[in-house]
């Protein structure tokens, strides 16, 4: 019997995933964002693995994300983005690790032109077009273009902006962005574009461009934050029971006593809470998959317990696992559930969880 929840990552449903994107990309080069950590799933492990089914460009944030994943893929020459771009002091280190920033601002531009004196390096140049976060606004770029010199020492591989609205197709937002996006790259013909993540995609061959940029939906999640047949779980959670008990009417379950039981009802406590990456929030729409159906989450979650309905369930026993998200409690809905996205909710589960891999 295990005694903690259990991770199983399925590296054939990641392969899946990344066919069915790169199929649905028309010719655009599929770079997968493998950032906090391959969306929790563990970054060495799925990049090699998405290596090996023919991606050459991967994006992280962070400059330690870089590093890491540099290391881990070896001597493969693999591009790695820096969405965070060029941070003060971080210039040395991003040209000994071989990655390419992505600039976001005029001060950065000059950071990596300073740096790069002398020599010429590679870089990407990001243009918010909406998102209102990282990125030149488009004033700025046409500014840049006046002032070429900023770029003397720069090899302006790639100009990037990001979609707000990708998985709401008929958000005005999304055709917004593609028209200022589409004005503003022009302003950098020699360098390949990038506008399209994983809904994106999923919008049309005028998103594309020449390189797009899916996450979410390598790792399970839905671009449209629902579920899609044409993509696969990747990560299975589970818990053990660690006791069936009964709990009579009128009495309630756990912290806050959120939950009453108006009639005799049989329970499971399971070995998961948020010390997991079970969201708290998930009372009081939760459920877990077991034995061919829903079990609705009872009470509130804690922080290594769960409590679920088992009435009329003679499987559930201590020992049995019960499926927190996986192939048949997809990862989009059990996110609806706790009132969150995929992209949290594996991004949340937690060290603890003994993983598992298949397909490896």
């Amino acid at each position: 019997m295990t005694e903690t929840s259990l991770l199983t990552l399925d590296l054939d449903a990641l392969a899946s995933n990344h066919a069915v994107l790169k199929a649905a990309a028309g010719g655009a080069e599929i770079a997968p964002a493998v950032k906090a950590d391959g969306y929790g799933l563990g970054a060495a492990l799925v990049a090699g693995r998405l290596w090996d089914e023919g991606a050459r460009s991967f994006y992280v944030a962070r400059l330690s994300e870089g590093l890491a994943l540099r290391a881990s893929l070896g001597d493969r020459d693999a591009t790695i983005y820096l969405l965070d771009g060029v941070t003060p002091g971080a210039a040395p280190a991003i040209e000994a690790a071989r990655l390419t920033p992505v600039l976001n601002s005029l001060p950065q531009i000059e950071a990596w032109n300073s740096h790069a004196r002398g020599r010429v390096l590679d870089a990407a140049l990001h243009i918010d077009t909406g998102m209102n976060r990282l990125g030149l606004r488009p004033e700025e770029a046409v500014v840049l273009t006046g002032a070429m010199d900023r770029l003397k020492h720069v090899n302006l591989t790639l100009v990037i902006s990001h979609l707000a609205c990708a998985s709401e197709p008929d958000h005005a937002l999304n055709a917004r962005q593609l028209s200022r996006f589409t004005e503003a790259a022009a302003l950098f013909p020699n360098a390949r574009r990038s506008l399209a993540n994983s809904g994106g995609i999923f919008l049309g061959g005028d998103y594309q461009f020449d390189q797009a940029r899916p996450g979410i939906s390598l790792y399970g999640g839905g671009p449209r934050d629902l579920p899609d047949a044409r993509i696969k779980a990747v990560a299975t959670l589970e818990a053990p029971i660690l006791q069936a008990r009964v709990v009579p009417r009128g009495e309630s379950i756990g912290y806050g006593a959120a939950f009453t039981a108006t009639e005799t009802t049989r329970v499971a406590i399971l070995a998961a809470g948020y010390a997991d990456g079970v969201p708290r929030a998930a009372h009081p729409r939760g459920a877990m998959w077991f034995d061919g159906a829903l079990r609705p989450m009872l009470g509130r979650v804690s922080m290594d317990l769960i409590a679920v309905d088992i009435t009329d369930c003679d499987a559930a026993r201590p020992g049995a696992m019960m499926q927190i998200i996986g192939p048949d409690r997809l990862v989009d809905d059990a996110a609806a559930a706790a009132g969150t996205t995929a992209y949290e909710l594996l991004t949340r589960i937690a060290p603890r969880a003994r993983r598992v891999v298949k397909g490896g």
